[in-house]
């Protein structure tokens, strides 16, 4: 049988399961990485679980979203992040080594190896042939544990590119036109493969644009093959030894296909406040802007910097906007001040920022009241930035250099330049990458725990029936962001979740803390795709904190309903949905024979015991899925089966 590179994969890791699409299959999974943001509570988790060292091949713990230190809280995490690395057996990078996709791109990532991470960009390694999937914290506490990944089998659909891009177009266009036809959600529950001769005109970086931007697709992940380019790649970081060639059987099928002509791609952007608004640069050319950013997990490899300062070469940013530039990694910083890249952009005007997360995640760099800014990120969710009022636009490098020169939204075709190859100036330098303690030091290393760590809270077992507040009513494609926001003032709380708490629905409604602790006991009501976003833990973790034992909705995007689970949240839809529209905030939902419910059948009963109207609601749960709930979450499930 003839098979695409998804199956050929996924087939080598299998563990249980058949891989037939809509399957529960379980796979065994290489490599971890963690990010600060949620690393400290996946740390405790894992030290809950009571596993001494790492049992992955590789396991990385990056610092790289909460790097503003405005008070103890991010640097006493950063020392309990780094002590625990070394003293558990993994990796890790340092406060200004980079971005965790970058760096994991540059010095680790490994064609055919599997790769879970606790940030929904982890599919950025599919550029370099990696199955890598972006998960809940609590499912990579338990990957590093030894344990395999349950997921769905995933549809396989793949993305026939022919042609080569042209000058001034470039993969975040390619991206940005497969997010305008496809929309942020309907990828639920597929693999994009992409395959071709169109592949082979794109860089190592470029495929990673591609596959970073996938999460906003809502794919399981996407995978570009192994090939020249890919070993050529690796070669630049003195890793080629770990090169193998990957890619589909000749004429292997796929569930779909979706022919991309690389000829036919222009400059697109992202219109607020969804990553699928997506139009032409053509068609909103003109538009004013105050500020311009290149970099983030996205668009900020040294290539991506190299267009935009050639773009402004001997040029200077417009009067009316603020340019900044976050390169991706410290060897992308390094190797563009070797190729005068940097100098060419600070004397343009440009400032340049930490090489960090910063301004995606709302962690510096905001805009200006209602002003409007273009940026060569993932997401422009409405908040997102640090302002809420602020228009945010999605562009290339090449759009948004080219609009930071004429200060509104510029297609970059009006200012042509030769595009120039900086990777040969790339600089190899691991020296903030600290490597764990050999496996005899364990007993006599300490982890550094601040006064703001608290122990990761557990849910209590799943009632046998219960009576629940509606404590929200959402609309269509609420985010993480919408339930458990980031920023300056939230994510330190990350490893507090009693705190952190109080910021849940803030943005929504600011009431929803106080509902749910005079409730006691709750459950959301939900629209389409809810959840879709940042793979964030918190947005299910403080909910269950504030009593919450059910979401209901349309549909969910997919790390999110599976964060649910880990968290005892059962994951329902609504078997007819029109009864959505006769739910509403205050109402009160009785469960009378919940567990029995889920336990033997698809099929949950409520009654309204104001009208007494019943409804049912449906969920998709395996037998795995089906005792998370019973036991209130994977952290009792493990305890459980440990202790018998």
């Amino acid at each position: 049988m003839k098979k695409n590179l998804t199956r050929k994969i996924i087939e080598r890791h299998l563990v249980s399961g058949e891989m037939t699409a809509g399957k529960e299959i379980g796979i065994k999974i290489d490599q971890t990485l963690t990010q600060d943001a949620t690393g400290t509570m996946v740390y405790l988790q894992f030290e809950a679980i009571g596993i001494k060292r790492v049992r992955t091949e590789l396991s990385v713990s990056y610092v790289d979203h909460n790097t503003i230190q405005t008070d103890f809280k991010n640097p006493d995490d950063h020392l309990f992040l780094q002590s625990f690395a070394k003293k558990y057996g993994l990796y890790f990078s340092r406060p200004g080594n980079g971005i965790c996709h970058q760096v994991h791109l540059e010095r680790f990532g490994l064609p055919g190896k599997t790769l879970l991470g606790s940030d929904s960009h982890t599919p950025t390694g599919g550029g370099l042939g990696m199955l890598a999937i972006g998960a809940g914290g609590l499912d990579i506490a338990c990957a590093m544990a030894g344990a395999p990944f349950t997921l769905t089998m995933p549809k396989v659909i793949g993305i026939h590119l022919t042609g080569a891009l042209q000058p001034m177009c470039s993969a975040k266009d390619v991206i940005l036109e497969l997010l305008r036809r496809c929309t942020v959600k309907n990828g639920v529950g597929k693999v994009f493969e992409y395959y071709g001769e169109g592949v082979k005109t794109l860089s190592v970086p470029q495929r990673a644009t591609i596959t970073n931007m996938g999460a906003e697709l809502g794919v399981t992940t996407s995978v570009f093959p192994s090939d020249e380019i890919t070993r050529e790649w690796l070669k630049l970081q003195e890793r080629e030894s770990g090169w193998v060639e990957l890619k589909g059987d000749e004429g292997c099928s796929y569930d779909e296909i979706i022919e991309i002509d690389l000829n036919k791609i222009e400059p697109m952007v992202a219109q607020p406040h969804m990553p699928d608004l997506v139009v032409p640069v053509r068609e909103i050319e003109g538009k004013p802007i105050v500020q311009a950013a290149i970099g983030s997990c996205t668009n900020s490899s040294i290539n991506d910097l190299g267009i935009a300062a050639d773009i402004l070469d001997g040029r200077t940013v417009a009067p009316n906007v603020s340019l900044g530039v976050s390169p991706g990694s410290k060897q992308v910083y390094t190797s563009a001040i070797e190729a005068g890249i940097i100098k060419k952009l600070v004397k343009s005007g440009a400032r340049i920022l930490e090489s960090a997360c910063g301004p995606c995640i709302g962690m510096g760099f905001a805009p200006a009241s209602k002003g409007a800014s273009i940026r060569t990120f993932n997401r422009n969710f409405k908040g997102r930035s640090g302002t809420a009022d602020a228009e945010i636009y999605l562009a290339s490098p090449e759009t948004a250099a080219a609009s930071a020169l004429f200060g509104c939204i510029t297609d970059p075709r009006k200012v042509p330049v030769k595009m120039t190859d900086y990777t040969s100036k790339t600089e190899i330098n691991d020296n903030m990458i600290i490597p764990p303690a050999p496996a005899d030091k364990f007993d006599s290393l300490e982890i550094i725990r601040g006064p703001n760590i608290k122990p990761c809270p557990k849910a209590v077992p799943a009632p046998a029936e219960f009576e629940a507040e509606i404590l929200i009513k959402t609309g269509d494609n609420i985010t993480t962001d919408h339930i458990m926001p980031a920023g300056t003032r939230v994510l330190p709380y990350r490893s507090n979740i009693p705190e952190i708490a109080k910021f849940v629905f803030e943005a929504v409604s600011p009431g929803f803390y106080d509902r749910a602790k005079k409730a006691g006991t709750g459950v959301i009501i939900g629209g389409e795709n809810y959840g879709q976003g940042s793979s964030r833990e918190h947005a299910a973790l403080a909910p269950m904190y504030l009593g919450v034992k059910a979401v209901i909705t349309k549909s969910f995007a997919r790390i999110h309903k599976a964060n649910l689970v880990n968290f005892g949240i059962a994951p329902l839809t609504f078997e007819n949905p029109a009864d959505y529209d006769l739910l509403e905030q205050g109402m009160s939902l009785y469960f009378p024979s919940f567990m029995d419910d889920i336990r033997n059948g698809k099929r949950v009963k409520a009654v309204d015991r104001k009208s007494g109207r019943e409804f049912y609601f449906l969920h998709d749960l395996e037998e795995k899925g089906v005792s998370l709930i019973e036991a209130g979450g994977m952290l009792n499930y493990i305890f459980k089966r440990q202790n018998g």
